[in-house]
């Protein structure tokens, strides 16, 4: 049994196989798998994979606090009609203006953008509304980034949102579970340390990886429709 400071999984290649298994219930809805990039796309591929079902990736930045730029008040979500979230207390108490704020937005605006450039080209995003919608990354600290995700997908109706992640700590995970249907944590642990503590293998994900892994998603969707029997024209 691992302690709070054991690493718990081998790489992201085994967060996801584990974190799979805990989602077959929600197979049979044939749900869409949504990675955050770019350490969340080969967690994400593995559950995507083992559901036999559709992946695509949810673009979010985070905003971060001048001068301590890993230090997140707010994030931005998606590239096109793109949606910026910010703690509105935060901001309030640390006195960041509204010009800042779209500076700063404007700058992760670009990079999701060179990366929608680089990993699915000029593919519309994967429509949301009326499906179950499975938001994966490779674990969760704070929750600033994955919590502006969930309010993201929320807003275009999905029929369910379900949360999966392999580690994130327990208060956390309480702040994020108002914001979905159903939650998937594999791991949290009480003295958290940071997402990385809990791999043995933590290395960054290139943008060649994640290019590779849509690429064999889409491979997969293609072999999936083929499989699927044509409709008869005349069938009601």
């Amino acid at each position: 049994m691992p302690t709070d400071y054991a690493p718990s999984f081998r790489d992201r290649q085994e967060a996801g196989l584990a974190l799979a298994a805990s989602l077959m219930s929600f197979a049979a809805s044939r749900p869409l798998v949504l990675a955050l990039p770019r350490g969340g796309v080969p967690v994400a591929f593995e559950v995507a994979k083992a559901l036999d079902t559709d992946m695509d990736l949810l673009f979010v930045r985070k905003l971060g606090l001048p001068g301590d730029e890993e230090y997140g008040f707010g994030a931005v979500v998606d590239g096109t009609g793109a949606e910026v979230i910010v703690n509105e207390t935060y901001v309030r108490k640390a006195g960041i203006d509204p010009q800042t704020i779209r500076d700063i937005a404007r700058r992760q605006l670009a990079e999701i953008e060179r990366q929608r450039r680089l990993y699915v080209k000029n593919r519309l995003p994967a429509f949301v509304a009326g499906r179950v919608v499975i938001v994966v990354d490779d674990g969760i600290a704070t929750g600033g980034t994955m919590h502006a995700a969930l309010r993201a997908i929320r807003q275009r109706s999905p029929a369910q949102l379900v949360m999966a992640v392999p580690v994130a700590p327990p208060d956390t995970m309480t702040m994020l579970r108002t914001e979905c249907d159903h939650v998937v944590c594999l791991l949290q642990p009480r003295r958290f340390r940071a997402v990385g503590a809990y791999y043995r293998n933590f290395e960054q994900v290139k943008d060649t990886d994640v290019a590779r892994l849509i690429a064999q998603a889409d491979q997969m969707a293609q072999e999936r429709k083929a499989r699927q029997p044509e409709r008869r024209s005349d069938s009601p």
